[in-house]
């Protein structure tokens, strides 16, 4: 296994288990490192790697991290909707992932226009 197939995991571990013990401390330090965007930049990593920095590339892919973040906002918002709406989290994440769903094919199918192929 190479180093950037190791980091991913590693990190993602090391939130997981920094959002479990900051979650009694600050539900709002919580949050902020559960969607740090250690994700995102990793991956922007790896394609500026493959593609040996090719600006155009990197752009492109950037431009697509940029775009999607729009249907993981509206997860969240979706979630927050439900869980005032008193549904357990089944029906939390279920409505999060919903909406993300909806959002996600819809970017899909404006992908052209978008620019992002």
């Amino acid at each position: 296994m190479k180093s950037q197939e190791i980091y991913p995991v590693i990190i993602s571990i090391l939130i997981i288990i920094a959002v479990a013990f900051l979650q009694r401390q600050s539900k709002l330090a919580a949050a902020i490192i559960s969607t740090t965007p250690i994700r995102a930049a990793l991956a922007i990593w790896v394609i500026y790697a493959a593609v040996n920095g090719n600006k155009e590339a990197v752009v492109k892919f950037n431009q697509s991290v940029a775009l999607s973040l729009i249907p993981t906002f509206l997860f969240a918002v979706g979630a927050w909707y439900a869980a005032r709406a008193d549904m357990k989290i089944g029906g939390i994440l279920l409505s999060g992932y919903g909406v993300w769903a909806v959002a996600t094919g819809i970017l899909y199918l404006f992908r052209q226009s978008l620019g992002i192929g």
